[in-house]
């Protein structure tokens, strides 16, 4: 992901960056779950089946979406750094939304972008949020080690560098 971020301009990310339906979910801001979960909105009632594991598990469940990109070019050198963007400027919004409802920075966003195992072999990327918590592995354990996709961990602070 380094390189992939190296090779794409993410400055000056904005809202105008981010697809209607996700610009909705982060106007919906946040809420905390029974178990304590900090979770979007605008997502909570659309994940069906009963309750997770645990909180980092319901987190990512609710939280975690695949990124709009019909409507984007299929050549990978054109459709990556638009796909970069909008994921970014997403995660940007939705970290500050967090940081503003709970007071702190402590939610993280994860960003990865692959091919799809699809004849079209299509760049698609995937954005959930979660909380890391001291007594739960880490949503993705090893993420330097990840080979099979493009992955990024985000904080708000990372946020500053690309607004």
């Amino acid at each position: 992901m380094r390189d992939v971020l190296r090779a794409t301009d993410i400055t000056g990310l904005n809202d105008h960056d981010i697809p209607p339906p996700f610009r909705e979910v982060v106007e919906r801001g946040w809420s905390v779950t029974a178990a304590g979960g900090r979770v979007l909105a605008g997502l909570r009632s659309a994940v069906p089946g009963g309750p997770c594991l645990d909180r980092l598990a319901e987190e990512a469940t609710v939280n975690g979406r695949g990124m709009t990109d019909y409507d984007l070019p299929s050549a990978p050198r054109e459709r990556t750094p638009l796909l970069l963007r909008r994921c970014l400027a997403y995660v940007c919004a939705c970290l500050r939304e967090a940081r503003e409802e709970f007071g702190d920075t402590q939610v993280k966003a994860y960003v990865s972008l692959s091919f799809a195992d699809t004849d079209e072999g299509l760049l698609t990327s995937n954005v959930t949020f979660c909380t890391p918590l001291p007594d739960v592995r880490p949503y993705i354990p090893g993420l330097e080690s990840v080979t099979d996709a493009a992955v990024a961990e985000v904080s708000a602070e990372d946020c500053s560098v690309w607004l």
